[in-house]
């Protein structure tokens, strides 16, 4: 085993483990960054997940760090693809036409992106990543970690990586139940937490669904179909107890009011919620004709969210064969695309439907990571409720916190679960991130940077999307190189109103945005 030392350790690379390196390394820290793919970027790339975001995202509500990744997106496609004219010349030019966010880009894009910020501090030595490694093991000291051991996946060389300050920004929380630090998973109760969407009895197994996702394109005439997948006879007759029709068909529950039918469609068809441009990645009429042969679409749609089981907290082969047959869920769906849809021209299948690999990276032609909703979540020093951002309960607003480190704004918007419970989708003021969330109650050097930080799992619904992950990241990354320099804890920070305030200017002279101006609930 090799040793390595450093200021700060970022286990996991994705979205918020990628802030939160920047960050402290911008604070003149140096940081190793341990990544289990072999791309940084998570909800953005291995994930493969375009970017959701709220619709004031152009103006205000997000970092500063955030917006410089968007811009890339954009100077990216201007730089090196032949754009047509009048989408060139647009200052703010809507990729995709994709309905979650106006920078949806193939994953590849935003790796390249997220590489070109990092290049100034891996010249400089701050920061140096780890890929495909991920934490094993873990020594705690008291309410201290001094070190943890991470494994390469093919080689199986570990690395014991001793640093001032750890940061967990794994997909799942795994540093967590290694360092032993408090967490909660799942659905807490209502007794609780007090939500009024919580369940009576808490649920430490009722986690949302994750979704393999992957890429298509769609030429007709031609045909690329895929191999039967094995688990194909299942899925095609798979019937949710709270779906309205087959899993695999045009109908689900509308999410904001699940005892609905929504109808949908492949492609934009009058009166029906069309897919097609959901998250729709390329549209070919942006660019010279001749560039792209189609648009080319993400497929993370209802059909392939996987719910029947968790792929954490559970014995480790129930968890690989709950992934496994996520992944045959995500290919029967594209078989039965190809083969068995519904045609509104009275026919059957799509066989055009092309299956984009060399987007993806991988030979199945599924993103490298599942796309995670809900994390293990630390027992913060203040955990956010549902009751602090609905308007049901606060119609005058959220509550506003006196230790915000950044905004965020999104629907509580919560997808069928592993304890079979159907969508939960209901409005969220636009809301604070406190830092007291991403501090755990009893760790000292320890801080939540990812998906992971003092929400519920009510609250996740909307504290879960990408320029919060990103922010709640870039926060805790600061919050670690703040703390190392002045040497003092976290909760110091929190606790003390002028150190408080001292570390929020910091934030707001680096780009953070910490409160929002008077706008809708979404």
């Amino acid at each position: 085993m090799r040793e390595l030392d450093t200021d700060v350790v970022v286990l996991g690379g994705g979205t918020g483990g990628f802030a939160a390196a920047l960050a402290a390394a911008r604070m003149g820290k140096n940081v190793v960054v341990v990544e289990e793919t072999d791309w940084i970027g998570g909800q953005l790339t291995s994930q493969a997940v375009p970017a959701d975001e709220h619709p004031w995202i152009e103006k205000f509500g997000c970092t500063l760090g955030y917006r410089r990744f968007r811009d890339g997106v954009r100077r990216c496609f201007r730089d090196h693809f032949p754009l047509r004219g009048e989408t060139r010349v647009a200052p703010m030019f809507q990729l995709g036409g994709a309905l979650v966010s106006r920078v949806p880009c193939p994953p590849e894009i935003a790796v390249k992106v997220l590489q070109q910020l990092l290049l100034p501090y891996r010249m400089n030595g701050r920061i140096t990543v780890l890929l495909e490694s991920k934490p094993v093991a873990a020594e705690v000291e008291g309410d201290r970690v001094s070190c943890v051991t991470v494994e390469e996946r093919e080689s199986g060389r570990r690395t014991v990586l001793t640093g001032s300050y750890f940061l967990d920004a794994t997909e799942l929380g795994d540093v967590l139940p290694l360092t032993g630090t408090e967490y909660v998973t799942g659905a807490e109760s209502r007794e609780e937490t007090g939500e009024p969407h919580a369940p009576l009895e808490a649920e430490p197994l009722d986690m949302q669904a994750i979704t393999c996702c992957f890429a298509m394109d769609y030429l007709p005439g031609e045909d690329h179909t895929i191999q039967k997948p094995e688990g194909y006879e299942f899925w095609k007759d798979f019937k949710p107890d709270f779906w309205p029709d087959k899993l695999f068909s045009w109908h689900a529950p509308d999410p904001a009011t699940p005892l609905k039918d929504r109808s949908m469609s492949l492609f934009p068809e009058k009166g029906r919620f069309p897919l097609w441009t959901y998250r729709r990645l390329i549209r070919k009429d942006q660019f010279i004709p001749g560039t792209f042969e189609s648009d080319i679409t993400l497929v993370n749609w209802p059909q392939n969210d996987y719910f029947l089981g968790p792929i954490y907290e559970v014995d480790p082969k129930e968890a690989k064969d709950n992934l496994r047959e996520a992944q045959q869920q995500s290919l029967s769906f594209l078989y039965w695309l190809q083969t068995e849809a519904p045609r509104f021209d009275g026919g059957h299948g799509y066989p055009g439907l092309r299956l984009r690999k060399d987007l993806m990276g991988t030979e199945d032609g599924l993103a490298k990571y599942p796309y995670v909703r809900e994390s293990r979540r630390i027992r913060a020093e203040r955990t956010v409720v549902e009751q602090d951002i609905s308007p049901e309960v606060r119609p005058n607003g959220p509550v506003k916190f006196r230790d915000s480190v950044g905004l965020g704004a999104y629907r509580i918007d919560l997808h069928p679960s592993t304890g079979g419970r159907n969508y939960i989708d209901i409005p969220s003021h636009p809301f604070q991130i406190p830092l007291g969330s991403l501090i755990p109650v009893r760790m000292n050097n320890l801080l939540a940077a990812a998906k992971n930080i003092g929400t519920t799992h009510i609250t996740t619904g909307c504290y879960r999307l990408h320029p919060v992950e990103w922010n709640a990241g870039e926060a805790a990354g600061s919050l670690a190189a703040y703390c190392a320099h002045k040497r003092l804890l976290p909760r110091q920070i929190r606790n003390d109103p002028s150190r408080l305030d001292d570390f929020q200017r910091v934030l707001i002279d680096q780009g953070f945005e910490l409160d929002w101006p008077q706008i809708r609930p979404l």
